[in-house]
């Protein structure tokens, strides 16, 4: 079996920055749908596996994703240094676009004609939205294999965190921690029993 090529890294907080910021600019209708393939694909600094355990780490953490994730991954490699400096990278410029797109649409919306242009713009900008969010599942989905629940069992916990959401309309929180917890344990069992079955045939 050919051995896996090893990981890179980030030579300076400047290419950290420069990493981060051609990110945020790429992420039209959310970053994670194109950050597993910029970090683990093009820039090789994390594997496939790496990536979903932080992301899932950042989903639970209060605050949004992409910043939370921006933070880990800037600290496994220049400490609170690279932390800072990937979440500059990943809001300074976002940030500067927003409120120039923002005062843009405070003049046009003064403007009848351009009322029905901007709700299309709108809409059209949701669709690719939705698109990318169903794409990046799907992409994040395969890690999933490899997991010590199972594919079944783990298509069938996301399904139900769908249903409580969407259909029962639970709050996130309680989804986390309620179905998130169960699996936490059940993973924490599973990996534990393994553990001891490697650990029987060395006694």
């Amino acid at each position: 079996m050919a051995d896996t090529p090893a990981l890179a890294r980030p030579a300076s907080l400047r290419e950290l920055f420069i990493a981060f910021t051609l990110l945020a600019l790429q992420g039209f209708g959310g970053v994670i749908a194109v950050a597993q393939r910029e970090l683990c694909e093009r820039r090789r600094w994390l594997d496939a596996r790496e990536f979903v355990d932080m992301l899932a780490s950042a989903q639970v953490l209060p605050g949004p994703n992409v910043c939370n994730l921006s933070l880990m991954i800037g600290d496994r490699f220049f400490g609170w240094r690279g932390a800072l400096t990937a979440l500059a990278g990943m809001i300074l410029a976002p940030m500067a676009l927003m409120l120039l797109l923002a005062w843009g649409l405070g003049e046009a919306s003064s403007l009848p004609h351009a009322q029905g242009l901007i709700r299309g713009a709108l809409g059209g900008i949701a669709a690719v939205a939705a698109g990318q969010i169903i794409g990046t599942v799907l992409k994040l989905s395969a890690p999933l294999r490899e997991h010590e629940l199972g594919w079944p069992a783990c298509l069938g916990l996301a399904a139900l965190a769908l249903a409580l959401v969407v259909h029962w309309r639970w709050p996130l929180v309680q989804v986390l921690l309620s179905l998130g917890g169960a699996a936490c344990l059940v993973s924490y069992a599973l990996l534990k029993r393994q553990a001891v079955r490697q650990a029987g045939p060395q006694a």
